[in-house]
């Protein structure tokens, strides 16, 4: 056979060489693949992120082009324009955004940053680059303000100065208004930070500045003096000019709105307390909570505008943060679900001097985006098309679809849209800019997003989009604990909150079967229907699940106990619960027994009526064992052509025919190895202690994600990862990063316990890794510990209430970690493929369940399923990721699967058709199929029926690998890999070659541990922060196609005319004042600045980046717009140079003359 020589790859950050095993004498089967993958295929880059920005801090509109712009505080900046058009920038800095503002109808936004730079973005191309950087070094900076078709930015500064920045050229001016040449004279303090400028709507050379303290200055530009000083006793928040430039409101920290006349600075003409309670005597109102903004936006058929956030009475019942619009003498307080961070109103004109017309505002909420229709009756919010909805319940699994067959998508859009909701605005989205990509490369993509409160999302995300097709709420299976008449979450015991949340899900695209595990130890089995219907009874399958040998039940209560592996279990084994009644013992009551065949949760007992989309086909509980509560499940698979169902957690596994609703195997781990099994493991002795009330599985192989109430994020850690990294390196340190020195010998013996069970499981990290770390790491920092780089709110895993199990057990105890249905050879006898059942324990081990189905129809429904073990096919270092299945040609072998009918149908239309396994011709004794094999550490190629293993391949020595699937390419097979040290791999199949290598992401959260997965045709995703999904491709043909998919931000647009001054207002003067700033703030007129106040940093693109503008339509007319300027320059040149050379000779030509006068009648001597 060949051998592959391993190579290093891209950035040659492979350390270990591929060794492979020869085959068996006579077989060169090997040589016939061709494989087609190779290093060019591949590279890796981000395409689009999905979601809500998270920790906004500020937001922009450009009313022309009709773009949204929303900062946050990690420096990130999220552009919006129509539904699909969306797009990510972010600051190198990583400083939080402060305050946007667009170049109106320019494509160009500035951002100013905390750091206290500035930066000016060019929108022109598809991704938005930085043209110029102005750090200021001496001054911190509080506020910017670009006037409306101007290229002057005004900046303020926290020590009450106002710098003016050429925005062309992003150099300082100048010109400066210095805080004490503002401020009245006698004065004797500080008016504090300029939190407020903006220039008269009718007189450009005038604009209004704001400082903290209360004081406002009218300054006027050409005189460079202050015109009029208006001083209040309480703070200023905002400043809001009425349009026709004679009056302006400010909102203060007392909760109060004070109207001033421009001219009449003694004080101001009208003072309210919106919200305060007027008293009778006269007596100033009660001080309510600050108003932080207020805006007055006029109207010309009525009155005008006032909206603010903020200012209610601070006796207020209402606790949420609210939004007021007073119109008139009405007023309406608009409660929003979280914190108010900006609002901006959206007027039909972008000109500052004329009518506002306000139709909507735009309220930025910490965790949401709300858009309020000012033009209905009761102000109705517009239906938001961008996919922000996606931590609407904090993210527990995802899982994500490539290549999904096309029919899918249709099918849940149609059962989706019955799901939305009615009283939303017929008014059309009004952020409606931009134009979406061109790209021709597109196939139906679907994510599933599992939740913490048990419901499950799906989105379509083709072509770099996403729209959510349908939701699933499974805890309606589940009754809910009524208390005082109000319903309440049950208390399981087994999980501090949530105890609906979704921990694994398995879905079949195909037959759209779709199985589900919950953190409660619960497993539900759902089919598709289009038609509505009404259960009579929730069908129930009880299971007892425990590890030991010598105390294993059966899931009935007349305990039977399971047969031997090798023979078919009976149906008979276990009945469901027909009736819906609670089990023996009360699970919602307490007595002085322990607990013994309770489930977690109660099953809705009443009939249930189930709308079209996923319907209830079986619910699997398992129940608790001697006072113990079931482990968590841990892995999970689902098979529509078998009927089959298997899970797997710390105890064991069990097999579940739910076409029968019966269950068929429920062994624990160290039962499958046969007796002659070299990696047999040894019983382990049975546990004396129970674990206290609602306790959890403190060993690694438990999964475990409840978390708190104030948590929004179940799936990031408390910990940096990157230093447990580093510690677990190390024998000698058993201290988490962050955690304070042991004050008792019990915490640090679960410290060092921490790092053995570390160790001992080979670093093992699985899925369900992340709550291991989080839950021990929980457990073992005090409680005083600071969340380093965390905010305190994102706390991110409840406190895990496990008993204390000793290392040799925890050890000993060996879990499921994959599952794979297949139609192979699950014995090296068999001649030809057969149903099996493939396992991964996170000991390495791969073992084989042969199984014997009855033929289809109703025999199926009737005769028993027989399930036998085989042993163990192969080991390999690190628990087992993944498995898949190639034929004899390298081509993947999809499990097989029934193709989805309407299961409401009825029965005569009701035909089960299973889809026949049909291997391409082989010749005799060679091997029929390659199964691959992938741990945390290594991958092997196997050879079925030979079991020989061709091809081997140590993936990583000094981290492990995360995630790992068989991923289908447009040019081939390859296996992708996700190590914990932030590499992304593919590997050729079958013969293991490294094609990719890429240092692509260091793990520094847990988050992105659980939600990290790989897809077909080169798709990838995971969870970058508590609301965002990130998407990469590591495909060369997508990345070649993203600058077409990709949509347009800018589209050349008129700017709409100026409001018509009017006859009266030209003649006498009226109207608004233009000034030419240019004289005022210019190098002539104002001189240099110092150089040391700023730095210039030109970006990384600068004209370049202009130039490079992406392709497309704007694109092109951007180069021709370019090209043609360039070109009018140069000719422009040469007609200066011709009109120079012209001029020249006609002077020289002069001279000439003048000389030959001069000297014509004189002598040669008198010369």
């Amino acid at each position: 056979m060949k051998k592959f020589n391993i190579r290093k790859v891209l950035d040659g950050l492979t350390a270990s060489s591929s060794g492979t095993a020869s085959p068996q004498p006579g077989t060169n089967q090997n040589d016939v693949i061709q494989e087609t993958l190779q290093s060019e295929h591949f590279q890796l880059c981000k395409t689009v992120r999905h979601g809500f920005p998270y920790q906004p801090s500020s937001m922009a509109f450009d009313p022309v082009q009709k773009i949204l712009a929303i900062g946050t505080q990690s420096g990130a900046v999220r552009l919006f324009g129509r539904a699909g058009v969306e797009c990510y920038c972010q600051h190198d800095s990583g400083a939080a955004v402060i305050q946007l503002q667009f170049l109106v109808n320019e494509g160009a936004l500035v951002s100013a940053l905390a750091d206290d730079s500035v930066h000016l973005w060019n929108l022109r191309q598809k991704q938005p680059a930085i043209l110029h950087t102005l750090k200021f070094n001496r001054e911190r900076i509080t506020f910017c303000h670009l006037p409306f078709q101007s290229k002057w930015l005004y900046i303020g500064t926290e020590k009450g100065n106002i710098h003016i920045v050429n925005v062309e050229s992003f150099t300082l001016s100048g010109y400066v208004i210095m805080w004490n040449k503002a401020i009245e004279l006698s004065s004797k303090s500080h008016p504090g930070p300029v939190v407020h400028i903006s220039d008269n709507p009718m007189d450009e050379g005038k604009i209004l500045i704001g400082f903290e303290c209360g004081t406002v200055v009218l300054w006027d530009l050409k005189c460079k003096k202050a015109d009029y000083r208006y001083n209040h006793d309480e703070a200023i928040h905002s400043v809001a000019w009425h349009h026709e430039g004679k009056q302006f409101t400010c909102s203060h920290s007392d909760g109060t709105l004070t109207t001033w006349n421009v001219r009449v600075p003694a004080k101001p003409t009208i003072t309210i307390t919106p919200h305060g309670k007027q008293p009778k005597d006269g007596k100033k109102p009660e001080p309510c909570k600050p108003i932080l903004k207020v805006e007055y936006k006029t109207t010309r058929a009525g009155d005008a505008f006032v909206v603010m956030s903020g200012g209610l009475s601070y006796d207020t019942g209402c606790r949420r943060s609210c939004l007021t619009v007073m119109h008139g003498k009405s007023t309406a307080v608009l409660e929003m679900d979280y914190p108010i961070v900006d609002f901006l109103t959206l007027c039909e004109t972008p000109y500052p001097n004329d009518f506002q017309e306000p139709y909507a505002v735009v309220v930025l909420l910490e965790k949401d985006l709300v858009v309020i229709d000012l033009e209905q009756i009761g102000y109705p919010i517009f239906e938001n098309p961008y996919p922000l909805s996606i931590h609407e319940s904090p993210v527990t699994c995802v899982e994500y679809f490539a290549d999904c067959p096309p029919e899918l998508i249709p099918a849940l859009y149609s059962v989706g849209s019955r799901q939305k909701r009615q009283g939303y605005s017929k008014k059309e989205w009004p952020i409606s800019g931009g134009n979406w990509g061109q790209g021709t490369l597109s196939y139906p993509e679907i994510i599933v997003t599992g939740h913490a409160d048990g419901s499950i999302k799906f989105w379509d995300a083709s072509a770099i989009m996403l729209q959510v097709l349908y939701k699933l709420k499974t805890a309606k299976v589940f009754e809910k604990a009524l208390k005082g008449g109000k319903e309440e979450k049950p208390s399981t015991e087994i999980v501090d909150e949530d105890p609906f949340a979704i921990q694994t899900l398995s879905w079949c695209p195909e037959s759209r079967m779709l199985c589900v595990a919950g953190v409660s130890a619960h497993v539900i089995i759902y089919r598709f229907s289009k038609q509505e219907m009404t259960t009579e009874v929730v069908q129930l399958l009880e299971v007892r699940m425990q590890g030991e040998l010598n105390d294993v039940d059966s899931p009935d209560p007349a305990g039977d106990h399971p047969p031997t592996p090798s023979t078919p279990v009976p149906p008979s084994s276990s009945s469901p619960t027909q009736d819906g009644e609670p089990p023996e013992a009360q699970p919602f009551t307490s007595d002085d027994r322990p607990r013994d065949n309770v489930p977690g949760l109660k099953v809705w007992s009443a009939p249930l009526k189930q709308s079209p989309g996923y319907q209830v086909e079986l619910v699997i509980q398992l129940v608790w064992v001697s006072g113990e509560p079931p482990q968590q499940i841990t892995s999970l698979a689902v098979s529509s052509s078998d009927g089959l169902v298997v899970f797997g957690n710390s105890s064991g596994l069990a097999v579940v025919d739910y076409l029968q609703k019966s269950l068929l195997l429920n062994m624990s781990t160290s039962e499958l190895y046969s007796p002659s099994d070299p990696y047999q493991r040894q019983p382990q002795s049975p546990r004396k202690t129970r674990q206290p009330s609602g306790a959890l599985s403190d060993n690694s192989d438990g999964n475990n994600i409840s978390e708190e109430k104030s948590s929004k994020s179940p799936t990031s850690a408390a910990f940096q990862y990157q230093g447990v990294l580093n510690e677990l390196m190390s024998t000698e340190v058993f201290l988490l990063p962050g955690s304070t020195t042991p004050t008792n010998s019990d915490d640090e013996h679960k410290q060092k316990r921490f790092i053995e069970m570390v160790k001992s499981k080979s670093r093992r990290f699985s899925k369900t890794v992340a709550n291991d770390f989080a839950k021990m790491s929980k457990k073992i920092s005090s409680p005083t510990e600071q969340k380093t780089g965390l905010d305190a709110k994102d706390s991110l895993f409840s406190r895990s209430r496990s008993s204390s199990v000793t290392s040799i057990e925890r050890e000993s105890r060996e879990a499921i970690s994959s599952f794979h249905f297949s139609e192979s050879f699950p014995r090296k006898t068999d001649s030809s493929p057969s149903p099996s059942l493939w396992l991964g324990t996170t000991q390495g081990t791969v073992l084989v369940l042969s199984l014997s189905l009855p033929p289809t129809g109703d025999q199926r429904l009737q005769q028993p399923v027989g399930v036998s073990s085989c042993g163990t096919l192969v080991r390999l270092k690190g628990g087992i990721l993944t498995m898949a299945f190639l034929d004899s040609l390298g081509a993947v072998l999809p499990p097989s699967y029934e193709p989805w009918s309407e299961p409401n149908a009825p029965d005569e239309e009701k035909t089960r058709r299973r889809r026949p396994a049909s291997p391409p011709p082989t010749q005799e004794g060679q091997d029929r199929q390659y199964a691959v094999v992938c741990s945390e550490k290594q991958a092997k190629v196997v050879g079925l029926p030979s079991q020989s293993c061709f091809f081997k391949h140590n993936i990583t020595e000094s981290s492990f690998v995360l995630r790992a699937d068989v991923v289908q390419m447009a040019a081939g097979l390859c296996l992708a890999c996700f190590c914990a040290n932030g590499h992304i791999m593919t590997l050729s199949l079958p013969s293991l070659r490294p094609l990719l290598d890429v240092n692509y992401l260091p793990l520094t959260d847990m988050r992105i541990a659980r939600t990290f997965c790989f897809s077909n045709l080169g798709q990838a995703m995971y969870l970058t922060s508590p609301t965002e999904i990130q998407r990469i491709t590591y495909s060369q043909e997508t990345c070649d196609n993203l600058q077409e998919m990709m949509g347009e931000l800018f589209t050349p647009l008129e700017t709409p005319e100026a409001p018509n001054r009017g006859f009266f207002k030209g003649l006498f003067g009226g109207g608004a004042q233009s000034l030419d700033r240019e004289d005022l703030f210019g190098e002539t007129a104002a001189g240099k600045a110092s150089r040391s106040l700023a730095q210039h940093i030109p970006g990384p693109q600068g004209m370049e980046g202009m130039k490079g503008a992406a392709s497309g339509v704007v694109g092109d007319l951007a180069r021709a717009r370019i090209a043609l300027d360039e070109r009018g320059q140069k000719l422009g040149e040469l007609e200066d140079r011709t009109a120079a050379m012209m001029a020249s000779a006609d002077s020289f030509s002069k001279h000439a003359h003048d000389m030959m006068l001069k000297y014509k009648d004189k002598k040669w001597y008198q010369l």
